[in-house]
């Protein structure tokens, strides 16, 4: 079987040529939402086994996913929807957001950064790390996610793409072992 990413590829490109040749930058963040609403819910294991289940159609597999969603979605996001599951791709839906995502990113001349904290990060912390890591990787950024790590003791350690910055404790002590050692 082909890769995910092949197969998604197709998906996240048609959609993003669809968003940009008939909306404005601000509506690709609310595409990009439904998007990775959607994909949380595919990546479901009860789902996918619910959808891989022959008994079941895809309008019911369409009907289960569109009744979680938060909010409405739109015609084109119902569209979407309804071809990804009629061709059966419903498991590539969380490799489709996340080629989406970068293609978004590609186009805003950002990128994504996790960032790994070894205790919970409030929005004003976060606000002043932003324009920090910005500065540091010479880009936008934005923060897709903040992840505890309890291993990190204290600090924090961000990945942007294969950037990573660790100003970690366990950084810190390692290189520390590693030059009492050498």
């Amino acid at each position: 079987m082909a890769e995910l990413a092949t197969i998604a590829r197709p998906y996240a490109e048609a959609l993003f040529k669809a968003c940009t040749s008939s909306t404005s930058g601000a509506d690709l963040s609310g595409t990009v939402a439904w998007v990775e609403e959607v994909a949380a819910i595919a990546a479901n294991p009860q789902l996918r086994q619910l959808a891989d289940n022959p008994k079941v159609t895809d309008d019911q597999v369409f009907d289960v996913i569109a009744g979680v969603v938060r909010s409405p979605l739109s015609d084109a996001a119902r569209n979407f929807l309804r071809v990804v599951i009629d061709n059966g791709r419903v498991d590539a839906l969380p490799e489709v957001a996340a080629q989406f995502r970068a293609l978004v990113n590609q186009r805003n001349g950002s990128s994504d950064a996790v960032v790994y904290s070894a205790f919970p990060l409030d929005a004003d912390a976060l606000a002043g790390l932003d324009a920090a890591l910005e500065k540091r990787f010479g880009r936008k950024l934005s923060v897709a996610s903040v992840q505890l790590d309890e291993s990190l003791i204290g600090g924090i350690r961000v990945v942007v793409g294969d950037e990573v910055l660790d100003t970690s404790v366990k950084a810190r002590l390692e290189q520390m072992k590693a030059a009492l050692t050498a």
